[in-house]
């Protein structure tokens, strides 16, 4: 049952992928708005300092370790969150995997691995968390997702696939929950300034960048900041009902042009 029956404006929310990044600035994000958060991740630890500076602000948030590649760990995830905050309401999908590697550089383990987080583990979470949003006839489901759906790059082959598989997932689960109550939406960022593959090797992301600006993909210098795609989740998740948001994409806005002066 909901823990707020008398304000539907209090609705608790999970977010997943919250040590860091987009998922940490949504879970701060939406706790400023008034929604109790759930953080998830592997990194627990980073999740409870988040959960703290939270809780610090006057919000209410608690951080519960989530592995999307463990069955039972979704399942305990899940367990825990409605015991501690009631009935979900909002699900932030953002948790994922990157690795770089071409399509012939990358053995089938590594691509299982990746699919096995981005996109299994994005439906062990659906299978835990939505029955019940269905049940009640009410909640929002944003699945982050990345504009490589949209525009495949090269050097990225396993996260490319899970991204675009993930892309079909949704709008499949679209029409599936259509006349449910249950909103879900694609929410698709571009180049954003996050942990994501900071732990690469910097000769292999040199290389890769070279690759992406080789095929276009780097217009300018810019990235969006994750404070900027959470956002864009509050945005979603407060639209009215009878608003269905079904993609959303954001690049960062590019660097101002120079103005030309007239010479004197």
């Amino acid at each position: 049952m909901p823990r707020f029956p008398d304000n539907p404006d209090v609705r608790p929310a999970v977010v997943t992928g919250a040590s860091s990044g987009i998922g940490r600035a949504t879970a701060v994000a939406l706790a400023a708005q008034g929604h109790p958060v759930v953080l998830g991740a592997r990194r627990v630890s980073e999740c409870e300092d988040a959960a703290a500076e939270i809780r610090s602000a006057g919000g209410e948030a608690v951080a519960i370790h989530l592995d999307l590649a463990d069955g039972g760990s979704v399942e305990r995830f899940a367990a825990a969150a409605v015991d501690t905050l009631g009935a979900v309401e909002i699900v932030v999908s953002n948790a994922g995997q990157n690795m770089a590697g071409a399509v012939l550089d990358t053995d089938a383990a590594s691509l299982d691995g990746v699919l096995s987080v981005n996109i299994t583990g994005t439906h062990r979470l659906v299978r835990a968390l939505l029955p019940d949003m269905v049940a009640r006839r009410r909640g929002d489901v944003v699945f982050v997702t990345s504009d490589v759906a949209e525009r495949p790059r090269p050097t990225m082959a396993a996260y490319v696939t899970s991204k675009w598989g993930l892309e079909g997932y949704v709008r499949s689960l679209q029409m599936e929950l259509e006349g449910s109550g249950v909103r879900a939406t694609i929410l698709r960022p571009g180049p954003t300034l996050t942990g994501m593959g900071m732990d690469w090797d910097p000769e292999v992301t040199g290389q890769v960048i070279e690759e992406w600006a080789a095929w276009g993909f780097a217009r300018h210098s810019n990235f969006m900041r994750p404070a900027g795609v959470a956002a864009a989740v509050c945005a979603v998740v407060g639209l009215p009902r009878g608003v269905h948001t079904t993609v959303i994409e954001l690049q960062p806005e590019a660097p101002l042009a120079p103005v030309d002066e007239e010479t004197p």
